[in-house]
């Protein structure tokens, strides 16, 4: 029934009511198909054929099939294929530039060096006290020893019992 050269409306999709012709039989149920339509696969409960059929070749181009309708004096619309145009990408947004700090040149710096100095040895002639970090557990490792000392001593001063027989 749908054989190369068919002519059939289609009654699906976005090209419903438009005609087109069968240029090849694909798999089960399947026929690639052009015309007023797009080229394309089509399920063969999406078409209905008419009692036409045109010569055409298997896998014919997509001219050969607009010449054919021509000759039939059925109207159909040129399409261009649409060129593939690059992706936009997203552009990050830029971070503000973070204001440098100007150079200082070499006397410059050598001054803020001699007024860090100053400003040092004013600070150490201030007597500060020493903080000890060490807090109790020092003793407490002493306590726990003779602690441990006290019971050795009461366990081998207690003497062992004998039995008379």
């Amino acid at each position: 029934m749908f054989e190369i050269g068919r002519i059939c409306v289609k009654i699906a999709g976005r090209d419903a009511r438009l005609k087109c012709v069968v240029i090849d039989v694909m798999d089960k149920g399947y026929v690639l198909i052009d015309g007023q339509t797009r080229r394309r696969k089509c399920n063969t409960l999406h078409l209905e054929p008419l009692g036409q059929v045109i010569k055409i070749k298997k896998g014919a181009s997509t001219k050969e099939v607009h010449d054919e309708f021509k000759k039939l004096k059925i109207e159909v619309k040129e399409q261009k294929p649409k060129n593939a145009a690059a992706r936009p990408r997203k552009h990050r947004a830029e971070k503000p530039a973070a204001e440098k700090p100007a150079k200082k040149t070499v006397k410059e710096d050598q001054k803020d060096a001699g007024k860090k100095a100053v400003e040092k040895d004013v600070t150490d002639s201030k007597p500060k006290e020493k903080k000890s970090s060490a807090k109790q557990p020092v003793k407490k490792v002493v306590e726990k020893d003779v602690a441990d000392s006290k019971l050795k001593e009461k366990k081998s001063s207690a003497k062992p019992s004998v039995k008379k027989a």
